[in-house]
């Protein structure tokens, strides 16, 4: 039975939300790369547990998905109001794209958002690590 990839997607924000690090990991392939506006290109697991460390609190807000027509892709389109481990907060739209494998695995994921906030937050949250 094929898995549904708009219950994957469903399950990834669910994961994300709740900061649940493996998990979201082992959607991804062994090899599963990120593309990230903040963090750069960087294997899945390393991502997952940078953002981890970097993250106090989640909360998302699934506007919409979007199925590519040859079923190996799906778009996330999604509210973040993300709290980072200084407690400093930001709020942005983000879209993620995914790409999967035979498996329904996750090969890559591509997030797409303005960094104008989230940037400036990051960079002081390295700076007082």
């Amino acid at each position: 039975m094929k898995t549904n990839l708009q219950d994957l997607g469903k399950a990834y924000l669910s994961y994300l939300e709740l900061n649940e690090t493996q998990k979201i990991i082992d959607l991804f392939t062994e090899d599963g790369i990120v593309n990230s506006p903040i963090y750069g290109i960087m294997p899945a697991s390393e991502f997952f547990n940078t953002l981890s460390t970097d993250t106090s609190n989640s909360k998302l807000k699934l506007l919409g998905i979007f199925v590519d027509p040859n079923a190996t892709r799906i778009v996330l389109y999604f509210n973040y109001e993300w709290t980072l481990a200084n407690q400093d907060k930001v709020k942005f739209d983000v879209v993620d794209v995914m790409t999967f494998d035979a498996e329904n695995k996750i090969v890559s994921l591509h997030i797409i958002y303005d960094t104008v906030k989230s940037k400036g937050a990051v960079d002081k949250l390295k700076q007082q690590s």
